[in-house]
């Protein structure tokens, strides 16, 4: 008999326990979508506030909310109209699809990043991959857009998109942002909520999803000062990389270098992106993932996406999945800013002062109004007004890739405006910032979360989840239905969530088994109520991971429950 499944293991127990579930069950499912039951609800906001304690909150950054439908020049500025698909294949005998990169890495052990529709069709001819439902041949790789598309409004040909990322929300907003905050840089805004990922065909329960939660931030700062002032902070912390120049030398297996070290030797590039990478593996070892179990991966150059410079991954080992990415890291330079100046017309750059005044020539782009104001008659003043506030230099590189510049509706053409050089006293510098991305998906670190707190003792299922990401913080029991036990337990639940404790109360079964359930939700302590309560007013607590018991008064237990979820004290510390 072979080693049990953990996924089905655990997938099992979250069922049961209600941490979650495929979506649609009565109708049969459909794949990518799950629900959180009660205890996966409450899990995922503790996992939202833990990440905005570890990155927001510390560093001061500022958190907003954005649509989650978005038109469709947005992602037409941002390249993802363009980029973001995937490779895929139909089965010509039962007409299921598959991703192709997806399934030939699957069925043949072939490292496919990277490669192209016609290098994915020799290899998939050359390896033998058939359908593998009915093993089928396949067709022809074609790629298929990974965003879900709508309509906005009752006009068909106002097309929107679900976001894939949140990013773009944080990009658009970068003007406003940097002015509520009084113009500061470096910068850092976040947002939590939904992204929409119309995948292929996701088979990996929560790990891939078409729908989920994505924590990320922009980090804008000024490239010609990316020096980072924390980075004594991290810069002897160990990581373990594999590097692009690793990876090409065909070798996978991590070295293990600090974060100094790392920059020293250029395996990454920016001191920021170093920085937030040393957090991410604390942060990760803070949800129970050891550091042998997580590594940094960098993307090769045709496997990063788009808009990145340089990318890693951040990934831990999984029982069934191996090597699974839970965060990425992207150096997106100012490819973002850049494409919503040149789709938008609005001059995203910043202002930074000089220590003094510097006289020089500089270029700029005067609107010719003898041409401007017979054509657009009306409107001549609005185009005026854009053409001023467009960079020349992008108004130049417009009209030398395409011959025009269009914005707000408008075709601006090189008749329309006269290129000079003018004598300036500058007082400081123009400049569009720099970012870097870390983004983490909420329902993929669920699941880790979970795999790595499984455990089995003495036959009984016990999740060692981290205390303060628990669901259910504690569980009142009475030792037996009788005798005033119950009303005891009640009051002092009642009590404890008057505390804004999340506590449970349970009286079904005998107290060994009820033992069994709180250690299998995951439950860090539970409080038992007998008969010598009625007596002195104390109650037993139990570890849930160590199983030790322990009598405390009843009330001092509101600030040792805080103080134990909060990892200040064990229980033995109260013997």
């Amino acid at each position: 008999m072979g080693k049990p499944d953990r996924f089905e293991l655990i997938a099992e127990t979250a069922r049961r326990r209600g941490f979650f579930w495929p979506s649609f069950e009565i109708y049969g499912g459909v794949g990518g979508f799950i629900d959180l039951g009660p205890l996966g609800s409450v899990m995922l906001r503790r996992i939202e506030e833990k990440w905005r304690d570890f990155f927001i909150r510390k560093h001061g950054f500022l958190e907003i909310s954005t649509p989650v439908v978005m038109p469709a020049k947005v992602f037409e500025a941002s390249g993802h109209l363009e980029h973001f698909k995937d490779p895929m294949v139909e089965c010509l005998s039962c007409r299921r699809r598959f991703r192709a990169d997806q399934l030939l890495k699957a069925s043949a052990s072939v490292e496919t990043e990277g490669l192209g529709l016609e290098e994915l069709d020799e290899q998939i001819r050359a390896k033998g991959v058939r359908c593998v439902e009915c093993g089928g041949e396949l067709s022809k790789p074609q790629y298929f857009r990974t965003m879900f598309s709508t309509t906005i409004g009752p006009y068909s040909d106002s097309v929107g998109f679900g976001r894939p990322e949140a990013a773009q929300g944080m990009f658009i907003n970068f003007r406003r942002l940097h002015e509520v905050s009084r113009g500061k840089l470096p910068i850092g805004i976040a947002q939590i909520g939904t992204a929409l990922r119309n995948e292929i065909s996701p088979r990996q329960g929560p790990i891939r999803l078409r729908e989920f939660t994505i924590m990320e931030f922009e980090f804008f700062f000024d490239p010609e000062n990316s020096r980072c002032p924390n980075m004594k902070e991290v810069e002897d912390e160990t990581l373990r990389i594999v590097s692009r120049e690793l990876r090409e030398k065909g070798v996978e297996e991590p070295v293990e270098l600090t974060v100094g070290e790392a920059l020293r030797r250029g395996y990454i590039v920016n001191e920021w992106l170093a920085y937030f990478m040393a957090l991410s593996k604390s942060f990760l070892v803070e949800l129970g993932v050891a550091s042998e179990k997580q590594r940094f991966h960098e993307k090769l150059k045709g496997e990063r996406a788009h808009y990145s410079a340089q990318t890693y991954d951040q990934e831990i080992f999984l029982d069934r999945w191996g090597w699974v990415e839970v965060s990425g890291h992207a150096y997106r330079a100012d490819y973002d800013l850049t494409g919503h100046v040149e789709h938008s017309g609005v001059d995203l750059r910043v202002f930074v002062a000089s220590d003094k005044p510097v006289e020089r020539k500089v270029k700029v782009a005067a609107p010719n109004a003898s041409v401007i104001g017979p054509l657009f008659k009306d409107n001549a003043e609005r185009v005026t007004k854009i053409i001023s506030g467009i960079s020349p230099d992008l108004l130049e590189a417009a009209f030398r890739d395409k011959g025009y510049h269009e914005v707000e509706g408008y075709r601006i053409l090189p008749e329309h405006v006269n290129f000079k050089l003018r004598e300036v006293k500058e007082t400081g510098r123009k400049f569009i910032p720099h970012v870097v991305e870390p983004s983490f998906g909420a329902e993929r670190l669920l699941y880790v979360i979970l795999e790595q707190a499984y455990s089995v003792r003495e036959g009984r299922v016990v999740l060692r989840i981290p205390r303060d990401l628990a669901p259910v913080q504690a569980v009142v029991l009475p030792l037996v239905s009788k005798d005033g036990l119950p009303e005891k337990a009640i009051e002092i639940q009642r009590m404890l969530v008057k505390e804004s404790l999340d506590v449970e109360y349970d009286d079904s079964g005998a107290i060994g088994r009820r033992y069994a359930r709180a250690d299998e939700a995951g439950t860090p302590v539970a409080i038992t109520v007998d008969y010598q309560t009625l007596k002195d007013n104390t109650v037993t607590l139990r570890d849930r991971d160590s199983w030790k018991q322990v009598r405390v008064s009843i009330s001092h237990l509101p600030q040792l429950l805080r103080n134990y979820l909060a990892k200040k004290i064990s229980l033995d510390t109260q013997l």
